[in-house]
């Protein structure tokens, strides 16, 4: 697996246990526990955090590994219409 996928898949995993989170948090604060229902908010959060973190790293590693193939082929095209 490459390093930008393994951010994603990181990110993906991190935004299920924000979500898992968020559901006990609301539950909880339903129940009227709220000292629980801020835990997991807080919790929620940190992973939500943690997933934009990894999202973001994959997006630097996209970049890095793509925008060399869009400049080359973009110098590749400029000389093309100079040639012509």
């Amino acid at each position: 697996m490459s390093k930008t996928w393994e951010h994603y898949h990181h990110a993906a995993r991190h935004h299920e246990w924000a979500a898992f989170h968020f559901k006990e948090a609301a539950k909880y604060d339903q129940a009227e526990e709220h000292e629980k229902a801020a835990h997991h908010a807080y919790v929620a959060h940190g992973h939500h955090q943690h997933a934009i973190l990894q999202e973001t790293e994959a997006a630097k590693l996209h970049v890095e590994q793509f925008g060399k193939l869009v400049t080359a082929a973009a110098e590749q095209e400029a000389k093309n219409k100079s040639a012509a």
